[in-house]
């Protein structure tokens, strides 16, 4: 379930013998970009959202158990989804118009299922949903999520205002004796609450039942304090163990996460639009070139050779996971548990095409691309070494390389290399002997080495570069000759009745290809091919 924060509410309540008892505004606004329950960041498309069907019902801060109304009126418009809703003539829809008139609640929550939905850069775009239901809740996701007017009935106003008591004309002093009045003692609010099991009173200690802590704890004010000095007078060693059941276990949220499901190879190399047909398709490239050459002779024949196209062959790989959860796990969790699962199938989904990536890196690489490198920690010889595998780029096709792509350990051994004096050849600034810059020092993994853009990642692992790993070495390449192609399908929810479960898959098409392996070169220890 996603839960999306509005930006517009109105509440109306009209003049006559009942107030009309309404709130509208916009459900939800499009393509806005909010951090939802679990932490992840979710954008609404346009046409989303049904304007037919089932109504939505209207709740209190996503409580299933607190259904206050019905949503009556949706529209759909550019800026987003439009609607009305009806507050029900009931004890909880008593309370909570009063808090909206008084500005205690001043905004909605949209909660969506989303039916069919893409991850682009991080984001979860939402293209079609099942609305199940409209919150009023206290925060926003957005800051200009408030409600803007509050219209109450007349005759509301007139019955909650005060009628002043006649005053005689001419007043006289009274000789009798004041009658004693004794005040009624004021009734206690009522206050909505799931009914609780009749607990024992804790006579020995003077300790109130949970359902009179609850109760008290609900209703605020003098009596939440008094009863909490109570608990402190009764005795002088209550401690946590005395009030079982009293205190809770917060959950904190967002869910998490210790892996952050980057892929900056691909991002990098930028994925391309896939094709939708075919389960492979064609790249061509130029085999042979033609020549050109200066004519001997007038009338002599000008310099001819054979011009050739060939094709690449991309291979389309499905990517996927899944998930089953039972229907009350997801029923029952907070944060939710299908949130938390269809995040983290995406952030492995990342990971797995970022890794298959380098798996085709290292595929291609030949000992015909390697410089060795025979001391790592020597900033003269891998300066040196940098220049030569660009020059050996740059000899063949005259493209200089753009890109370093290393793992974090060889990107420790960068940022670790000092000159003779100790000052940093890769410095957090611009040095008079700086060579480049890693301007985010060990806190991210920014830099320009001799100008190169660099790429880290942790996907640059136990890959075979011949008989060594790929982790051991430095990456330059021009990415123009890496290509990428990528159909992500998104979040697929699918429902079995027969055993309450619903299985969540993460699913999309990738290809990857080294168009031309000359575009890369290999900086490390000397590998047996």
């Amino acid at each position: 379930m996603i839960r999306m924060t509005a930006q517009s509410v109105t509440v109306d309540a009209a003049a006559g013998e009942r107030p009309a008892r309404t709130i509208s505004g916009i459900a939800v606004p499009y393509g806005k970009d909010a951090v939802v329950l679990g932490g992840r960041k979710v954008r609404i498309q346009a046409g989303a959202l049904p304007t037919s069907g089932k109504l939505p019902r209207l709740l209190a801060e996503h409580d299933t158990t607190r259904v206050v109304g019905m949503v009556t009126d949706r529209v759909d418009t550019d800026e987003g989804m439009m609607f009305s809703a009806k507050i029900a003539e009931t004890q909880a829809g008593d309370e909570l118009l009063e808090l909206l008139k008084m500005g205690a609640y001043d905004s909605v929550s949209v909660g969506l299922a989303p039916t069919d939905s893409d991850f682009v850069d991080g984001v979860l775009v939402v293209k079609a949903a099942d609305w199940e239901e409209l919150s009023v809740v206290y925060q926003p996701a957005f800051s200009d999520a408030k409600i803007t007017e509050i219209a109450a009935a007349a005759d509301e106003a007139e019955a909650t205002e005060p009628t002043p008591e006649p005053i005689e004309e001419n007043p006289t002093m009274s000789d009798t004796t004041p009658e004693v009045v004794e005040a009624a003692a004021e009734a206690a609010p009522v206050v909505a609450t799931a009914p609780i099991p009749a607990q024992p009173r804790n006579a020995a200690k003077g300790l109130p039942g949970i359902g009179e802590y609850l109760l008290a704890m609900r209703e605020g004010g003098h009596r939440w304090h008094q009863m909490n000095d109570n608990i402190r007078a009764a005795t002088g060693d209550v401690v946590v163990s005395d009030a079982a059941g009293l205190v809770p276990t917060p959950v904190v949220t967002p869910v998490y996460d210790d892996v952050n499901p980057l892929r900056p190879i691909v991002t990098a190399l930028g994925p391309r639009s896939m094709p939708d047909a075919g389960s492979t398709f064609l790249r061509p490239y130029i085999a042979n070139h033609s020549s050109v050459a200066v004519q001997a002779a007038e009338l002599d024949t000008v310099s001819t050779a054979n011009f050739d196209l060939a094709n690449i062959t991309f291979t389309k790989k499905t990517f996927g996971g899944k998930l089953v959860l039972s229907e009350q796990v997801i029923d029952f969790s907070t944060p939710s548990m299908l949130d938390a699962a269809v995040g983290d199938l995406a952030g492995r989904y990342a990971l797995a095409t970022e890794d298959y990536v380098v798996d085709q890196l290292a595929a291609a690489i030949t000992n015909t691309q390697e410089v060795i490198v025979t001391d790592i920690t020597d900033p003269e010889e891998v300066i040196g070494d940098i220049y030569t595998a660009a020059a050996s780029i740059a000899s063949t096709g005259n493209y200089m390389p753009n890109a370093m792509i290393v793992s974090p350990t060889k990107w420790a051994a960068l940022g670790s290399l000092v000159d003779s004096t100790g000052r940093p050849i890769f410095p957090q600034v611009g040095a008079m002997n700086a060579a480049g810059t890693m301007p985010a020092g060990v806190t991210g993994y920014s830099g320009n080495p001799l100008g190169l853009n660099l790429v880290v990642s942790n996907q640059v692992g136990a890959q075979e570069v011949g008989d060594k790993d790929a982790t051991e070495y430095l990456w330059l390449l021009n990415t123009r000759g890496v290509e990428c192609y990528e159909n992500y399908k998104g979040f697929l929810r699918v429902e079995t009745p027969s055993n309450l479960s619903v299985t969540v898959v993460v699913r999309g098409y990738f290809a990857c290809e080294v168009l031309d392996v000359n575009m890369i070169r290999i900086l490390g220890p000397d590998a047996t091919f």
